[in-house]
């Protein structure tokens, strides 16, 4: 009996390996609830609330808390709405190919060519130094060097390899491209210097000592490690392109129209639930975008 009595009060109490756990639980959930309550504030429910007033009905000069599908409706039936969606779509496929192609080999060479940490922070300073100044500053700076009148058609022109200047080069899909190329491009060599500079260099030596060369290297080594920054710079860019309206503005002279535009566009008419479908819209592309490419590589085993 004196047995059965000593046992049941520890049988009772709990373990401390429990009582640390869940104290750790109860700490990990203090300190995510203020990013949750921020996520769902200001993120979940203008979201929800954007797809319940894409559901409202529109009239030419207002808006009515009434369900329906007319606005879905006529946007999807719509030539226009269509083909703002294909040019998004286009400008992001070009804008993001341009910006890989561009910054790969900057990053591949600030993080495997320049050894010095110093000299490595200085080039990326360098590539930020643009976003020193404002946004529209950058992207009107190419007016006068895209123009007809402009330094690249000048300097073509005295070298003799143009007799006329080039129109295409300002106020088209061109333009565009070529400003959200000179944006975006830093948002893709930063992730991709990370990676490479992280590559442990005793790895590199040992494939030069067994004789191998420095394409076999990149392509076995470099470009596999380096993967996770490509996939996280083709997230930040994505994520940016898709969401452009102001570079289409200014660039091409209103003949480029993204849905970023169309947004725009509507909510200046007041056609709040037109340009909440092109939200949902937009919100569905970038969502189908980002989850494709964390497909690719899985960034939590790989960063």
């Amino acid at each position: 009996m004196a047995t059965m009595t000593s046992d049941a009060p520890a049988s009772k109490q709990t373990s401390p390996a429990v009582a640390r756990e869940a104290r750790d639980r109860r700490r990990a959930l203090l300190l995510l609830s203020p990013g949750v309550l921020w996520m769902v504030l200001f993120m979940l429910l203008p979201l929800c609330m954007v797809i319940y007033v894409s559901f409202w009905t529109q009239t030419t000069f207002a808006i009515e808390p009434t369900l329906t599908t007319d606005s879905w409706e006529q946007f999807m039936s719509s030539s226009t709405y269509l083909a703002a969606i294909w040019t998004t779509l286009k400008a992001w496929i070009i804008v993001l190919v341009a910006t890989i192609v561009i910054g790969y080999p900057v990053a591949l060479f600030i993080g495997l060519f320049v050894k010095n940490q110093t000299l490595q922070t200085a080039l990326l300073v360098a590539c930020v130094i643009p976003f020193w100044t404002s946004f529209l500053i950058r992207v009107i700076a190419w007016r006068p060097m895209l123009g007809t009148e402009g330094a690249i058609n000048i300097i073509l022109t005295k070298l003799g390899l143009i007799d006329q200047p080039l129109t295409f080069l300002l106020f088209s899909e061109f333009s565009v491209y070529v400003g959200m190329t000179q944006i975006y491009c830093v948002f893709m060599v930063g992730p991709i210097t990370f990676m490479i500079a992280r590559i442990d260099e005793s790895v590199i030596e040992a494939a030069r000592d067994l004789g191998a060369s420095f394409g076999t290297i990149f392509w076995r080594i470099v470009l596999p490690l380096s993967l996770p920054g490509v996939i996280v710079g083709t997230i930040f860019v994505s994520v940016m392109v898709l969401g452009e309206f102001a570079t289409a503005a200014s660039l091409s002279g209103r003949k480029v129209n993204l849905l970023g535009n169309i947004i725009v566009s509507q909510v200046g008419s007041l056609k709040w639930a037109f340009a909440a479908v092109a939200g949902v819209v937009l919100t569905v592309i970038i969502t189908a975008v980002i989850t494709l490419a964390l497909r690719v590589v899985d960034l939590r085993k790989e960063m």
